[in-house]
């Protein structure tokens, strides 16, 4: 069958090919051809239609699959027949020289309106037969598939390029049960247009009167690259028109041109706090990483294990997972299998604590640069252990740090964190000290250490996402501390490769501040997934004020004063370098916090911090009063002592 379709095929192309031939005698000479034209012609036919057709095949014309034809084919149809007319079109003029000499060279000398039309003629009915055929087997394809549920009105936000694929798409598949009511965008100059027999029918401002004029039941955002601010207006403009809205994730990496419709999915609150995706100066990270061994700690964890991934991928010599979780090293280490089966994983069971343990893993596993996201995170949890806040995150620190020295490592990156800086809570306040630790060991080492300074990252674990998500689905309250409680958010994979990114610049001693864009009321995030979740703020799910929590503080700051922050090449990396530490200094306060490993008492380890970070404040922060009045969140006076103790542990700095 295969063969006789091919066959067939061929035959159409032959008889397109002579009735094009045909047809341009028949034009040039207005129907009426003269009987040295006719003997002309009937003399050349097979000639020349048997050379037009070997150049097709040369081209590989037949080889293409009828149903499928689309710009791609036709340009090379185009190309197959330029060379046809300029072929011919020489042998016209090179015939015509020869005349006296070789009288038949005549049948050779065919008119220049015959060459042209014919050119014209083939490539319109090579084309066209190929189009009829696709259009056909998509009727046909159509014709079969039976709609499953009835076909939801859709208004389509964006008439671009992306939105172009998806109109295609949705006329090829009815079986997605979305009907295409009209385009809205933006542009005025696509406005009144037709996109794949959809209408651009305004801007997006006039959503809501477009969604009850045509009686749309929901939105599908068709945009490819779509700033936050831009999707939040658009949302809530959604919202107004009572219209559930859906979007197509990763629509911009759409390949071959196919928009796959089955990963339509609701808006997501990391969507609303989306920003232009991180461009990495790839030739220096790949310099950096490639080729090397590379070891992460804490590489089960949330960061880690989106190190590991974003790694992996710039094809190091080996990668070396330490972890202290039995079940998060085994979930990474047989996901990195899976997506990279020619990377050498080497996954350890390791407590960063552990000194003699975290000897022998060096000892093996020979690593050249280390990524340090080991460490305890969680400001609440780590109040009530503030001993083994400081084991983990300054001991645990010292201990990699200090055999990363003795090793010679080339490099020695530390993930810290915003909260580092004029810390409340005992977790900043150790990650603060680790910072101290390194740049001060970095003066006195060949390896270079640098800290990665960032806030809080989308959907990590422990993270307020996910506990709102929770609370969302239990039917609430949605729990917010304080009404005017602000944080920095970024994703995980942008963290990620900021990271890199900077871990390849850092000469030694820097802590580079990572831009994270505008802070976020904890308040609003609250209010946006409850919406995406489909239900109403205050109505279906009520949001409680409990107060702050100890070590909480209301805003977050990414430097100190004392640290000048200054661009770096990198638009959305900042760096910072404090004076340098005194090593003996530094030595001396980790002596003083020794004792408190083991301590469970707040009071005592706050107390030895402060003497350590003398910007830190003496105490905890004071919750504030639960309210749910976000207008009045605390009685005056305690609200005013909260925000001047904030005041004064900043201007300690």
């Amino acid at each position: 069958m295969r063969l006789a379709s091919r066959t067939t095929q061929n035959i159409v192309d032959l008889t397109t090919l002579t009735v094009a031939y045909w047809a341009a005698w028949l034009v040039r000479y207005d129907g009426h051809l003269t009987l040295q034209a006719f003997k002309r012609a009937l003399f050349d036919w097979p000639y020349l239609v048997t050379f037009e057709f070997v150049i097709l095949v040369l081209f590989g014309i037949p080889r293409f699959a009828w149903r499928y034809v689309g710009l791609k084919e036709a340009i090379r149809v185009a190309q197959a027949v330029a060379v046809i007319g300029a072929v011919v079109l020489l042998a016209r003029f090179t015939a015509g020289a020869f005349l006296n000499e070789w009288p038949h060279a005549q049948y050779a000398v065919v008119p220049v309106g015959v060459n042209v039309i014919n050119a014209v003629l083939c490539f319109l009915g090579i084309t066209g037969v190929r189009l009829v055929r696709r259009v056909s087997a998509e009727r046909e394809s159509s014709l079969r598939r039976r709609v499953t549920s009835e076909a939801i009105p859709t208004l389509l936000i964006g008439a671009g390029e992306a939105g172009a694929l998806v109109a295609r798409e949705l006329e090829k598949r009815p079986d997605l049960g979305i009907d295409p009511v009209g385009f809205l965008d933006d542009n005025p100059g696509k406005q009144g247009s037709t996109v794949h027999g959809i209408r651009v029918l305004g801007s997006t401002d006039q959503l809501v009167k477009y969604a009850n004029l045509l009686g749309a039941k929901q939105a599908l955002i068709t945009i490819a690259e779509l700033d936050a601010p831009i999707l939040r207006r658009i949302l809530k403009q959604c919202e107004d028109a009572g219209l559930p809205t859906k979007l197509l994730p990763g629509l911009y990496q759409v390949i071959d041109g196919q928009a796959n419709l089955g990963r339509l999915r609701d808006v997501s609150i990391e969507d609303l706090l989306r920003r232009d995706a991180v461009k990495l100066d790839m030739e220096l990270v790949l310099k950096f990483l490639r080729g090397k061994r590379v070891m992460i700690t804490g590489a089960g964890g949330s960061i880690g294990s989106e190190l590991c991934r974003q790694v992996a991928r710039l094809e190091p010599a080996q990668l070396s997972l330490v972890e202290r979780s039995e079940f998060a090293l085994f979930t990474i280490e047989q996901e990195l299998h899976k997506a990279f089966p020619e990377l050498k994983i080497i996954p350890r069971m390791c407590d960063i604590c552990d000194a003699p343990r975290v000897e022998a893993v060096f000892e093996v596993d020979q690593p050249e640069i280390l990524f340090h996201a080991a460490a305890h995170k969680h400001v609440p949890m780590m109040e009530y252990n503030p001993g083994e806040a400081i084991k983990n995150n300054v001991f645990g620190t010292k201990t990699v740090a200090d055999v990363a020295h003795r090793f010679g490592l080339h490099a020695f990156v530390m993930i810290s964190t915003d909260k580092a800086v004029n810390p409340t809570s005992i977790m900043g306040a150790t990650k603060r000290v680790a910072e101290k630790y390194i740049q001060a060991l970095s003066g006195r080492s060949e390896t270079k250490y640098v800290a990665v300074r960032f806030g809080n990252v989308l959907g990590s674990t422990g993270s307020v996402i996910p506990t709102f998500k929770d609370q969302i689905a239990a039917g609430g309250p949605v729990t917010v501390t304080h009404p005017e409680m602000k944080r920095y958010f970024m994703t995980i994979p942008e963290a990620s490769q900021l990271v890199m990114q900077a871990a390849a610049m850092g000469q030694g001693g820097e802590i580079f501040v990572l831009d994270m864009g505008t802070p976020v009321k904890i308040v609003d995030l609250a209010y946006d997934l409850i919406r995406l979740s489909g239900l109403v703020p205050e109505v279906d799910i009520k949001i409680e004020f409990t107060g702050m929590r100890p070590g909480e503080k209301l805003f977050e700051e990414l430097g100190f004063d004392a640290e000048r922050l200054s661009k770096t090449a990198h638009p959305k990396i900042y760096t910072g370098r404090l004076q340098p530490t005194d090593w003996d200094g530094v030595t001396a306060q980790l002596r003083l916090l020794e004792p408190l490993k083991a301590s469970l008492s707040e009071s005592e380890v706050r107390g030895g911090l402060h003497r350590v970070v003398p910007e830190m404040a003496s105490v905890a922060m004071l919750p504030v009063a639960a309210t749910s009045n976000p207008a009045n969140p605390a009685p005056t006076e305690l609200r005013s002592e909260l925000l001047a103790a904030q005041s004064a542990s900043a201007n300690l700095a």
